[in-house]
């Protein structure tokens, strides 16, 4: 006599080892069993509820396999119904047909209602909360009451990592990392490199590259051999998911200015994507960044045309904004604002005010000051303030506006990142706005050409005219001291 719920915790005991194969064959060996039962005892095999049960445990995991698998899930609840209406009022069903329904129409799917989510059975409750996170109610879905210790042990780790894409959703950058800790905690194998990696992500995202190299680092160790594993499927996965931790890895060492090092990663990521799937976007749009940072702007070029060939609808105006800033590094203004104006069309595109600078760039070079300072003035109302103030303060000096000049110099060395290359510019054209008003604040001239000074290399133009702007100051401080300066 088959037992569904027999059944299942066998089928959560292969799960548990990863082994979804075993896990398949133990619920369908139950189910053709369980089929003829039915039939033999005289009745209709439209009313067995043993099979039922068993198909809706199906449905939970062809779950796990997230979009790929929605029309077998579909598949799998219509057969439940079938096999025994009454399934239709059991809240295993009826969270996972939310999922589905949430897997095909987003936030216009309806909701689990409140008996669902505070179901007894926490697989019905963790079913519900997939179909909230999808369905984009992130604090719903973490406002479901449920402990990773209630659920199998397959279902653990993805609790966390579904309350971790939750967290991120809304905006909770520490708290989503710390889940996705947890998360690779729970899991084994690839699964935990998976996890890792995402958690690797969310520090690069937080500016934590140093950290997310330690946990790209662990991620690393979980992986096979280079030779190709047996079975195919698994052999493409860890490749694609290898992949992702090149370009994860590419990412971390950019943000710690080692374009050298990250080219090497992120040309091994194209590789493997190439080698176990097809060239993707993310990869052909960083590899630009890389090759920009490096000072080949041509190549670069290619890489961007590349990803916005590769881009979806959303995707496409980041490639164009790269391509634009890319072009004006090259000084082709012309050609970087007809890029940068698609970009700026795209009204969902989160730096709007960035393309606005870069557009008051553009037109600066062209001559246009009247528009460039327009453009300017709107990018810095919107919050784009280093290159906004970058544009402006150059708007003023061709306007022999000193005072005006200075004060957005001055702006750009409070909002920018110490030692970059924005804060450095700042702090040399602020000396020199200074130079060109007679050193009224000789003290205050000498800060910034020092801090110029410390981190500009001798090679560069700058560096002579610094050395000299900083005597001329200090010699104006040891006169006004009654003394005069070594």
């Amino acid at each position: 006599m088959i037992d569904a719920e027999t059944t299942w915790q066998q089928a959560c005991t292969a799960l548990a080892g990863g082994d979804y194969e075993t896990a398949f064959g133990v619920l369908s060996a139950a189910l053709d069993e369980a089929m003829p039962a039915a039939v033999g005892k005289g009745k209709s095999a439209a009313v067995s509820p043993v099979a039922a049960r068993i198909c809706v445990y199906l449905g939970s995991l062809h779950a796990l396999y997230g979009d790929a698998a929605a029309e077998q899930l579909g598949v799998a609840l219509a057969e439940a119904l079938g096999l025994n209406p009454a399934v239709g009022g059991d809240a295993l069903y009826l969270a996972l047909s939310a999922e589905l329904e949430a897997r095909t129409r987003g936030p216009e799917a309806a909701p689990p209602t409140e008996a669902i989510r505070e179901a007894l059975d926490p697989v019905a409750r963790f079913h519900a909360l997939c179909a909230l996170a999808l369905a984009e109610q992130p604090q719903a879905a973490l406002d479901i009451h449920l402990g990773a210790g209630e659920l199998p042990l397959h279902l653990r780790w993805r609790l966390r990592s579904w309350q971790a894409d939750c967290q991120e959703q809304l905006g909770h950058t520490a708290d989503a990392i710390n889940l996705y800790a947890e998360a690779a905690h729970l899991a084994g194998g690839l699964d935990r490199a998976v996890m890792l990696q995402e958690q690797a992500a969310l520090l690069i995202q937080d500016g934590q590259s140093e950290e997310a190299k330690k946990v790209l680092d662990s991620a690393r160790l979980l992986y096979g051999s280079k030779q190709a594993p047996q079975n195919p499927v698994q052999g493409e996965d860890e490749g694609l998911n290898l992949a992702t931790w090149h370009y994860l890895r590419a990412q971390a060492l950019l943000q710690m200015d080692q374009p050298d090092a990250a080219y090497e990663m992120i040309r091994e990521a194209d590789r493997l994507e190439r080698q176990y799937g097809t060239p993707g976007y993310v990869v052909a749009l960083l590899t630009g960044q890389i090759l920009s940072h490096l000072g080949q702007q041509e190549k670069a070029i290619v890489a961007f045309e590349s990803a916005l060939q590769l881009a979806e609808d959303s995707d496409r105006p980041y490639a164009n904004h790269e391509l634009g800033v890319v072009l004006l590094d090259m000084d082709r203004p012309v050609e970087a604002r007809d890029r940068l104006e698609v970009a700026l069309n795209e009204p969902d595109y989160p730096y709007q005010p960035e393309v606005l600078a870069d557009i008051a760039e553009c037109d600066y070079r062209l001559g246009r000051m009247p528009e460039a300072q327009l453009a300017a003035e709107q990018a810095l109302a919107q919050g784009a303030v280093i290159p906004a103030s970058l544009v402006l303060g150059s708007v003023a000096l061709d306007y022999f506006q000193l005072d005006e000049a200075l004060e957005h110099y001055e702006r750009v060395v409070r909002e920018a990142a110490p030692d970059s290359r924005d804060w450095i510019i700042g702090h040399q054209m602020a000396a020199d706005v200074m130079a060109q008003q007679g050193f009224p604040n000789p003290a205050a001239a000498v800060a910034h050409a020092q801090q110029a000074l410390d981190n500009t290399p001798e090679s560069d133009d700058w560096h002579g005219t610094l050395q000299d702007l900083l005597a001329r100051a200090q010699t104006l401080m040891g006169q006004q001291d009654g003394r005069m300066l070594n």
